[in-house]
């Protein structure tokens, strides 16, 4: 394999896919490109859910199934890097790095389309949609059937916060489930120089906002970790109003589905007791979203073992278990999975995840597609290793 190819390919996928970024659940261009460049090299791309885009490679005997799994969405977000690649479609930004996983996943193909003697069994290659968004595409993918036939599935992120050139892996885990709520609560307005004659939904929201935040300190277990964050207020158009309503909305972190059912549980008590106390009227809409993410132990001992093989003990980082969420979750609630991340910060790319200038440190492709590529290969190679 002539890496210093496949990295130019790579760098040039990564920054195609970053000049035109699509929200969760239009990617639709994104998957075009794709589906093109797959069928260039010769493969049959198809779909899943009709969002996704799949492709199979086969090995040189027949064997077990490994997927390989890659998010395609971008965010709703104006960008600011002043890049000579940023983004051509306003309000729209790859600023979490999946312009990066696509392109170290079209890499792997390439790789493993060439390399098709070294592997029994064969490889599944799924570019997934919304990943960003609850619930996520996932889950369309999976009720779709995209995981029929596979044996384990290996799936990585780009990770700012770790330096670049260190491999961050967990067994047990490693990313948090990730629930939605919203809140309207009803009041009756009117002018605000006479409360008395109102029911204020504002005052409302504002206990609500601070009994709520008392869930995690006073009605979970201590030794599960939850958080419970509100992301979003409002109420009123006017200084002298009183409105009739107020919404607000959050989202709430955890590891264990339990925790969620409490925590939706204690926000309809709250509401419930505020809004009874005031006279007010509130409904609750509460979304159960992402499951937690767990590495398999057999799939981190590889991963973990082929890490220190290429770079050496001191680039592999053990991860402290993450509150952020992702769908891949959904994967590893159902077969063997394993995820990574890859470390792609340094001091001149200081801007993390989420933001309007966020990028990424293009040269750990290569080192991305060495690592899946070798850990593949061994669980495809090493017969009933779970």
């Amino acid at each position: 394999m002539d890496w210093s190819i496949l990295q130019g390919r790579m760098v040039q996928y990564r920054r195609h896919f970053h000049q035109y970024p699509e929200v969760s659940h239009h990617e639709v261009k994104t998957r075009g490109f794709i589906q093109k460049e797959l069928e260039l090299l010769g493969l049959k791309p198809f779909s899943f859910s009709g969002k996704d885009v799949a492709v199979e490679i086969e090995g040189r005997a027949p064997g077990k199934m490994v997927a390989l799994r890659a998010d395609m969405d971008a965010l709703p977000i104006n960008e600011e890097t002043g890049l000579p690649f940023a983004s051509k479609n306003n309000g729209t930004m790859h600023a979490c790095g999946h312009d990066g996983h696509m392109a170290i996943l079209l890499g792997l193909v390439h790789f493993f389309k060439e390399n098709q003697h070294q592997f029994n069994g064969s490889i599944r290659f799924i570019f997934q949609h919304a990943e960003e968004s609850i619930p996520g595409g996932a889950r369309e993918v999976v009720e779709a059937g995209g995981l029929k036939g596979v044996d384990a599935i290996f799936g990585y992120h780009l990770w700012q916060p770790l330096p670049a050139g260190t491999i961050g892996v967990r067994s047990g885990p490693v990313m948090a489930g990730a629930d939605e709520f919203n809140i309207r609560i009803f009041g009756k307005g009117g002018h605000g120089s006479m409360p008395n004659e109102t029911v204020d939904p504002t005052l409302i929201a504002a206990m609500a906002i601070m009994q709520i935040h008392t869930i995690v300190s006073r009605s979970l277990n201590p030794i599960e970790p939850a958080v419970i964050s509100i992301g979003e207020l409002k109420s009123g158009s006017t200084y002298n109003v009183i409105p009739d309503q107020a919404t607000l909305s959050g989202t709430v972190r955890h590891f264990n589905p339990h925790v969620s059912k409490q925590v939706h549980k204690r926000l309809a008590d709250i509401l419930a007791g505020i809004c009874l106390s005031y006279g007010a009227k509130y409904e609750l809409d509460y979304s159960y979203g992402d499951p937690p993410v767990t590495n398999n132990e057999k799939l981190y001992a590889i991963m973990k073992e082929k890490a220190i093989d290429l770079f050496g003990e001191s680039t592999v980082v053990e991860m402290d278990p993450q509150l952020g969420s992702e769908d891949f979750s959904y994967y590893t609630d159902r077969i063997p999975g394993m995820y990574t991340f890859i470390g792609v910060g340094n001091k001149d790319l200081p801007y993390g995840h989420h933001h309007p200038k966020f990028d990424l440190d293009e040269n750990m492709f290569v080192p991305t597609v060495k690592l899946l590529s070798d850990a593949v290969v061994h669980y495809l190679n090493n017969g009933e290793i779970l």
